[in-house]
């Protein structure tokens, strides 16, 4: 099982700095979410050193909004990296397997 199997996400970016969030399809998956959805495991899927993310827990809204400084490597239209915006690496997000599961 994937992140898109359980949530969908919705990015923006600003500079350098992008923006994830990772919002559960059903409240009741929110709890696995946040269990498995951590700052370090978004930082490795998102091969970004741990200290460049933080995560911020939403619950009334059964979601985490991950923050992600140097991630658009000066950002969007000063970057040389191919496809640097928040969509591509939102997509990279939810394509991380979760624990305990068979894909």
């Amino acid at each position: 099982m994937k992140l898109h199997d359980l949530a969908h996400g919705r990015t923006g970016d600003k500079g350098d700095t992008s923006n994830i969030s990772v919002i559960a399809y059903h409240a009741e998956d929110f709890d696995r979410l946040l269990k498995e959805v951590t700052a370090e495991r978004v930082a490795t899927q998102l091969n970004q050193p741990a200290s460049a993310v933080t995560r911020y827990v939403l619950p009334q809204l059964c979601a985490m909004n991950f923050v992600i400084k140097g991630a658009l490597k000066g950002g969007v239209t000063r970057s040389l990296a191919l496809d640097a915006h928040g969509k591509c690496l939102s997509s990279i997000l939810l394509a991380m397997p979760l624990t305990g599961s068979d894909t």
